[in-house]
């Protein structure tokens, strides 16, 4: 296939991008992978792998991107299409949208994980279609009001008190031109903060897993809370890590309780506690 792309190439270009269980580049799996080959003679090859990625795929990635368990269950695993993949990469720059904070990086650990350390990505030339797009078209207090209102920020700009009226001028400039939004509090924050039932704090570090309240990232991802409590070793060091750790109070207080022999109850919401 022929392509006419406006960017001179001296190596080919893969735009790809990534479906997977979550947003962590370590401790995730890629599920769908799209690249799409520009090569320096004009011509561009297309490819796509479905994956079983060997864990369950949480609901809320479902909800993203559509794909189920079910789905995946007779795909290749990518141990099993790694070099596949690979040599479809090698020797290629990478574009992608925000490609270089995630996508590159879930790929890269997945390679890693099969014994390939010669991905490499940030010895790569990356083309990030989001980041020229926030380069060009600001998403800042000033541009928003700007946008929304019509007028600079001036002088004052980064002022607290300036700043802090130029936001309520945007927030009224939003409702103006968005009428389908909702017109309270509490149904904006549902909006634009949805909130998982499934995660016992806000940001769901700690989420409910076949009944059991467990870690939701990182290397202990999976482990059950109850666990960590029982255990007074390893267990309680780890707890008190979260507790001294740079994370939100619910985050902490769940960590906090267990520690005494507190344990959240099906349905509790550390984060609801905190913001009603």
């Amino acid at each position: 296939m022929k392509f006419d792309f406006p960017i001179v190439l001296r190596r080919p270009l893969i735009v790809f991008d990534i479906e997977s269980t979550g947003i962590s580049p370590r401790a995730d799996r890629i599920i769908e992978l799209a690249a799409l080959r520009l090569n320096p003679d004009g011509t561009r090859d297309d490819r796509v792998w479905l994956l079983n990625p060997t864990v369950k795929i949480p609901v809320e990635s479902i909800a993203i991107h559509g794909i189920t368990d079910a789905e995946v269950a007779s795909c290749p695993t990518f141990a099993e299409k790694a070099f596949e993949i690979f040599t479809f990469f090698e020797g290629c720059d990478l574009g992608g949208f925000s490609v270089g904070y995630f996508d590159a990086q879930i790929l890269n650990e997945e390679f890693l994980r099969c014994g390939i350390r010669d991905f490499h990505p940030d010895g790569r030339a990356i083309v990030d279609a989001q980041k020229i797009y926030h380069k060009r078209e600001p998403r800042d207090l000033t541009a928003a009001l700007k946008f929304y209102c019509n007028r600079d920020l001036g002088a004052d700009a980064h002022g607290a008190l300036a700043d802090a009226q130029a936001t309520l001028e945007v927030l009224v400039g939003q409702l103006a031109r968005y009428p389908d939004l909702p017109r309270s509090v509490d149904a904006l924050d549902r909006m634009f903060n949805p909130q998982d039932p499934l995660n016992v704090d806000r940001q769901g570090r700690w989420r409910w897993m076949n009944g059991e309240v467990c870690v939701n990232f990182g290397k202990k991802k999976g482990t059950k809370l109850r666990d960590l409590a029982n255990d007074p070793h390893e267990g309680h060091a780890y707890l008190k890590w979260m507790t001294r750790g740079d994370f939100p109070e619910d985050t902490r207080q769940v960590a906090e309780q267990a520690l005494l022999g507190i344990f959240p109850t099906k349905g509790q919401r550390v984060a609801q506690k905190l913001v009603n």
